[in-house]
């Protein structure tokens, strides 16, 4: 995957200016454009950037900017949300190449709301992610299940479709306590992802005296999770 090396340079973080500004350049869209909010662009770009393959700009900055992937008209407005767009994804792939912290872009509501309410624009923008480019969920590599659990328990085990490797993790899972445990279940889910879809080089190891014994068969396939609609 020709994305960003650890070494490469920090990418500059959006500042709260950055993301205030970003946040009312989609709600300035035109009709019928129906942008993601930022807590699911966030989601999005993380769902993105954990493929498996590079996924070119132009095919997901479509999506970002409306759920029926419709082109925005061009201009002014339009090349700034890109601009953006491209940064936050620039400051994620450094993250995630690195395996490093990063804070997702997840609001706290009020405080009586669930973890998982705060949590869930972000699960459902990495979940759009997962609909419109596949590849990830296509693998079959048990080491998936569980990060994937993570994320998509907090959606309703109701409104999950075709996903009982899935969903059998999902019901030994506790809830998080709290929206900080919520969040960094979601940070570290994505880097369990992303060994698997974007492994480190590792550092050269003498040769073993006998060959590895070869991997048991029979591990369930993860599906890409769908709401079901009612």
């Amino acid at each position: 995957m020709t994305a960003t090396t650890p070494s490469s340079p920090p990418a500059p973080a959006l500042t709260d200016a950055d993301m205030a500004r970003l946040e009312a350049l989609l709600d300035a869209l035109p009709a019928p454009l129906q942008p993601l909010d930022l807590s699911a662009i966030d989601g999005f770009l993380c769902g993105v950037l954990l493929q498996p393959q590079p996924v070119p700009a132009e095919r997901w900055l479509t999506w970002a900017l409306d759920v029926d992937g419709r082109a925005a008209p061009p201009g002014a407005a339009r090349d700034e949300v890109h601009a953006l767009l491209r940064r936050r994804h620039a400051e994620l792939d450094q993250a995630i190449a690195r395996r490093d912290w990063f804070d997702p872009w997840i609001f706290e509501l009020d405080a009586e709301a669930a973890p998982a309410e705060a949590v869930l624009p972000w699960v459902a923008g990495f979940a759009a992610a997962m609909e419109h480019f596949p590849a990830l969920m296509a693998l079959d590599d048990p080491a998936l299940v569980e990060p994937l659990a993570l994320v998509f328990m907090h959606f309703d085990a109701d409104d999950l479709e075709d996903a009982d490797a899935l969903l059998a993790v999902i019901e030994t899972l506790e809830p998080p306590a709290d929206l900080a445990e919520a969040v960094q279940d979601l940070v570290r889910a994505t880097m369990l992802i992303a060994d698997v879809t974007r492994p480190r080089a590792a550092p050269p190891t003498a040769p073993r005296a006998r060959p590895r014994a070869p991997r048991q068969a029979g591990a369930s396939r993860p599906k890409t999770p769908t709401r079901r609609t009612r």
